[in-house]
């Protein structure tokens, strides 16, 4: 039998036995990364290739080598291949969905958290990842407003924060939940149109279905209309359905558009209801509130955004406007106890909490991941390297740049402004002599498309009020005026060229 290379099974542990091999890998990782964030302006934002190009500088039909490859070969290329052929969100006009700058001190922290590999389940496990965690957690708690006494954890974005406060609705409305499931009971859940999709599929795995949701009109901002919502609720009860829980969005994903939340509060005090709020990607604008900046939000979201601390439960991202690297979310809940009375359990491979300390949190308790990564590390060391107000400064600077977008809309010909919602703005191109909303729908795709591709902008797509729409989101601290200045040209530039390509098609 032919033997294997005698270093052929030792590769991946040879580089913790020879330290300065390893020091070199990590020094030459570091300096490309640091080249490829210097230039990051002057690239292309996406290389505007086919899946079967990127499939071939892959060479994605490739099978599992059987021979192991030189590391510092293979970091290097796998360096070329994410910086040449990926969509590189971290670019100054990179402004499509919600795709933050990753702060770099979070890179960093990444590699430490690797090399901890910490599993933040077992306090006995993980006791200072464990700390950091629960010291974020309050962090965040205070950035957003939320009332003392408030706890929570990191989990993997939004649909998981969102969908575990679901979970936290319906125990608290059965009591047996756990042991007896769902039963005969028929549960309404309550959101505005404009509510991120991870509602529907919480629903789902909650076991209640689509049905159990009802989809209640935003009015001509955008925001929930309480009248339709107290119709829909009413209706449900004359049904014999039991109302059970009320979303609300604190910056909605297409225009950041803030529902009325002290009121919505109100509303689920009287009728009994859960009330959560989605702040995943708005919830960090309320650290303005009571600043000079608070001006910035416009009077509508300032008056709502108080209304997180009424909250039962609320989600929020630290890698969108936070610019933690994804993956970071978070789940605030107003009781953490009730975290514990959902999630809870000591199986016999976990050992009885050790010292007879009251306080000692085991992460694996309060949600459903058993093994859990060290989330909270980078957005840690950002909190504390920013402070609370570099993290102000840096939000409004965004908020003050979308409003600066909107004004540049506003004064360009050929463009028609749609809304402004904090960081968020849409717009259309609007030529002179196309007022049919089918043609100019079709024109704004086309538009979009092209921008996309062209690597020189990135933008996407927004249905506001019936009309296709450009969106830009800024969440991004490398973003500058110059940036926002360029967008309104690109787009005519696009939208000229659509013309005449649909022009040599007749």
């Amino acid at each position: 039998m032919a033997e294997s290379p005698p270093d052929a099974g030792r590769r991946i542990a040879a580089l913790a036995m020879e330290p300065e091999r390893f020091r070199a890998l990590g020094h030459a990782l570091v300096d490309r990364l640091t080249a490829e964030l210097a230039r990051l302006a002057a690239r292309p934002i996406t290389p505007g290739e086919t899946v079967a190009e990127v499939r071939h500088a892959l060479d994605a039909a490739r099978g599992l080598p059987a021979q192991g490859e030189d590391a510092a070969a293979l970091l290097d290329q796998a360096a070329s291949l994410l910086f040449e052929h990926s969509t590189l969100s971290s670019h100054p006009r990179f402004h499509g969905y919600i795709a933050a700058a990753p702060a770099p001190i979070g890179m960093l922290a990444e590699l430490l958290a690797a090399a901890l590999n910490a599993n933040v389940a077992l306090w006995q496990a993980a006791p200072m990842a464990s700390e950091i965690e629960l010291q974020t957690v309050r962090w965040l708690a205070d950035l957003v407003g939320c009332p003392a006494g408030s706890g929570g954890l990191l989990t993997s974005g939004g649909n998981a924060a969102n969908g575990m406060a679901l979970q936290l609705a319906l125990r608290a409305r059965l009591p047996d939940l756990r042991e007896q499931g769902l039963g005969a009971a028929r549960f309404a859940v309550y959101a505005s149109d404009q509510t991120h999709g991870w509602l529907p599929k919480a629903l789902e795995q909650a076991g209640l279905g689509r049905r159990a949701l009802r989809t209640v009109a935003s009015d001509a901002q955008q925001r929930i209309d309480l009248d339709a919502l107290s119709r829909a609720i009413a209706a449900d009860r004359a049904a014999g359905v039991q109302p059970l829980m009320l979303v609300g969005n604190a910056g909605s994903i297409a225009t950041g558009a803030v529902d009325p939340l002290p009121a919505l509060a109100a509303l689920a005090r009287r009728e009994g209801l859960w009330f959560h709020v989605d702040g995943a990607y708005g919830a960090p604008a309320a650290c303005l509130l009571g600043t000079p900046d608070a001006t910035l939000l416009g009077a509508q979201a300032a008056a709502d955004l108080p209304g997180l601390r009424e909250a039962d439960s609320l989600a929020l991202d630290p890698h969108k406007w936070l610019y933690a690297p994804i993956e970071a979310g978070c789940l605030l809940v107003r009781e953490p106890q009730r975290l514990q009375d959902s999630y809870g359990q000591r199986p016999s491979y976990y050992a009885a909490p050790s010292h007879g300390e009251p306080d000692l949190v085991d992460f694996h308790e309060l949600g459903p991941q058993n093994t859990r990564g060290f989330r909270a590390l980078k957005v840690w060391l950002a909190l504390r390297m920013a402070g609370r107000d570099g993290y102000r400064q840096m939000i409004a600077d965004d908020i003050a740049l979308a409003r600066r977008l909107f004004q540049r809309v506003q004064a360009t010909p050929g463009l028609e402004a749609a809304t402004h919602g904090l960081s968020v703005t849409t717009w259309r191109c609007r030529p002179a002599g196309i007022d049919d909303a089918t043609a100019l729908d079709a024109l704004n795709r086309d538009i979009l498309a092209r921008v996309q591709r062209g690597g020189r902008s990135y933008l996407s797509p927004a249905v506001v009020n019936g009309r296709f729409l450009l969106r830009a989101c800024i969440v991004n601290f490398h973003t500058g005026a110059a940036d926002i200045d360029a967008l309104p040209g690109l787009v005519l530039d696009a939208a000229r060229d659509c013309t005449q390509a649909t022009a040599r098609a007749r």
